[in-house]
């Protein structure tokens, strides 16, 4: 009787997991005007790279895979971005790469120069932080913390990417 107890008590919380990681799902993904997620990223370099320590700073969040076509339509110009603004020091570019090989992911930021902080998305917990639906996609955090744009899908030029940028960069 206590094993059949102990059984349906399992099933139970099984199902109820299932059911708010459904739940979870289709919230879609996180929102403008919301708080970013806290995450750690830590680089194909090595380095370790947490929001929490890029406060005062606007990060520019990109979701990037080697094998995903219009991640590479972008790729130049969130480079070219990055370069732009890079001797700055309230701005940050990370690429998050996500469900990728490492020798696949590091042709790939060789292939389009990338220099910006990359590294793997580990567990996809990032990803599942931020809800994402595919890649690309690049999620821009005020210097406050919070969500101001959110780019399903490639951006469509450089142009694009700097009238988002210029406007929170300017005091």
């Amino acid at each position: 009787m206590w094993g059949r107890m102990l059984a349906w008590g399992a099933l139970i919380a099984l199902l109820v997991l299932v059911g708010l990681q459904l739940i979870k799902a289709q919230e879609g993904p996180v929102s403008v005007g919301q708080r970013a997620p806290d995450f750690v990223l830590t680089t194909f370099d090595g380095e370790t790279i947490a929001l929490t320590d890029l406060a005062g700073k606007v990060v520019v969040l990109n979701f990037w895979a080697s094998w995903c076509k219009p991640c590479e339509s972008e790729a130049a110009d969130l480079e070219a971005a990055w370069r732009a603004h890079q001797d700055r020091d309230d701005i940050v570019f990370l690429g998050v790469d996500y469900v990728d090989t490492e020798p696949e992911a590091r042709g790939y930021l060789e292939k389009f120069d990338i220099t910006y902080p990359n590294g793997p998305d580990l567990r996809t917990s990032i990803s599942q932080a931020f809800r994402i639906r595919g890649v690309p996609e690049t999620y821009i955090i005020g210097k406050d913390g919070i969500l101001v744009h959110a780019q399903i899908g490639p951006f469509s030029s450089l142009a694009q990417i700097q009238s988002i940028l210029i406007p929170l960069l300017t005091p």
